[in-house]
């Protein structure tokens, strides 16, 4: 392997060890190197990284490695995370965000099998907006991940406790998922043939 490769490869595993970093021990295990060289490589990185073109670094603490930003660039982070998010929820996000606020914890498969259709794209988003967390796992084969809302998800609704949420209508407590499947079909405008 060229060392520009190796470069590229200790890149990567420091962008997926994340917040936890990786050991050089970690790093010379994988590569299949002696830390000595395992050093050099991330001094190179580390070089490489102090550009002004580049808005990151790798820091040592304590004795692992990690990829951050810059510290002078902060007051920029701050301003991404006060600004509230503009971006509304598609379709698709509320629908599964509705299902997961009356029926948790409940699972994607649960959640499929009431919306009809795949929800992991919606799923992902949820999460990402800190609207819903995995929140345990369920028993039986698999152990399939539980989802439930978030107390960002009750301050963006300006909800105290899930009890606020609004009472589903009665025709729709007494219908099975598929009654509402098929209903919601039969509201759809049929489209006339030209």
């Amino acid at each position: 392997m060229e060392r520009a490769e190796q470069k590229a490869v200790v890149e990567g595993l420091l962008f997926i060890s994340g917040d936890e970093g990786i050991y050089l021990e970690q790093i010379a295990s994988v590569l299949e190197l002696e830390k000595g060289e395992v050093q050099l490589l991330l001094q190179q990185l580390q070089e490489d990284y102090q550009r002004p073109s580049c808005g990151l670094q790798i820091v040592q603490y304590a004795q692992t490695y990690r990829l951050t930003t810059k510290k002078e660039h902060a007051s920029y982070y701050k301003k991404l995370i006060e600004t509230p998010m503009s971006s509304s929820l598609s379709q698709a996000a509320l629908e599964t965000l509705a299902i997961i606020a009356y029926r948790q914890p409940i699972t994607r498969t649960e959640i499929e099998e009431v919306r009809g259709v795949k929800t992991e794209k919606a799923l992902q988003t949820l999460i990402s907006r800190l609207l819903v967390k995995e929140i345990g796992r369920a028993e039986g084969t698999g152990r399939p991940i539980l989802y439930g809302t978030t107390k960002e998800f009750l301050d963006t609704f300006g909800l105290k406790t899930l009890k606020e949420l609004p009472p589903l209508p009665e025709e729709v407590q007494n219908m099975n998922e598929a009654d509402l499947f098929f209903d919601s079909l039969r509201e759809l405008p049929v489209e006339q043939e030209a």
